[in-house]
């Protein structure tokens, strides 16, 4: 079994047992972590994360940020303007991007009930732009079924690094990881 494979077994070991309501949204989350280096073995097999949520009755639906900056930002009035001067960009990227971010997210959740899952894949191309604790902050109390957050990086003591590049933040969602028993 390689490590896609792994990570789906956990994650259906997890997924299917009983799922508690009386959770804070962060507690409904879960985040698979798998070696940035994996990003597209992941994608190929995703199927096997939905699969497993179905075999356990839970619907799936799934959201991909990939295209999240570059529809924001055709959105923009002053595109062209940015791209001469980004630095004036930066303020933008910290509010209403990571808004546009999490208000895709939370579009999605809002219309998902108690027993759904919701899959997040994508997480590697906010880099730069917005962090994804940021995004996660947003969408507090947003969460009624499970939030599964596909992450590229690592996990240590609920501490997350995403693509393993900038210092981590503690969030308290449940980790699927390939070495490590969960620290709740």
């Amino acid at each position: 079994m390689n490590r896609i494979e792994t990570l789906a077994k956990k994650f259906e070991d997890h997924i299917s047992l009983q799922w508690q309501q009386n959770l804070s949204s962060p507690e409904k989350t879960i985040f698979v972590v798998y070696p940035k280096e994996d990003e597209l073995r992941l994608r190929a097999k995703k199927d096997l994360f939905r699969q497993a949520c179905l075999k356990a009755a839970h619907p799936w639906q799934e959201v991909d940020l990939d295209d999240s900056f570059p529809e924001w930002m055709a959105s923009q009035d002053y595109a062209a303007d940015y791209y001469e001067f980004p630095d004036d960009l930066k303020q933008k990227l910290e509010t209403e991007f990571t808004t546009h971010v999490a208000d895709a997210i939370r579009a999605r959740l809002d219309s998902m009930g108690d027993d759904e899952a919701l899959g997040v894949f994508g997480v590697g191309t906010l880099f730069g732009f917005t962090h994804f604790s940021s995004v996660l902050k947003q969408l507090e109390g947003c969460v009624r079924g499970r939030l599964i957050v596909f992450f590229p990086g690592s996990h240590e003591k609920n501490v997350y690094r995403l693509l393993d590049a900038r210092d981590g933040w503690g969030y308290m969602a449940y980790p699927i990881t390939l070495t490590e028993v969960a620290y709740l």
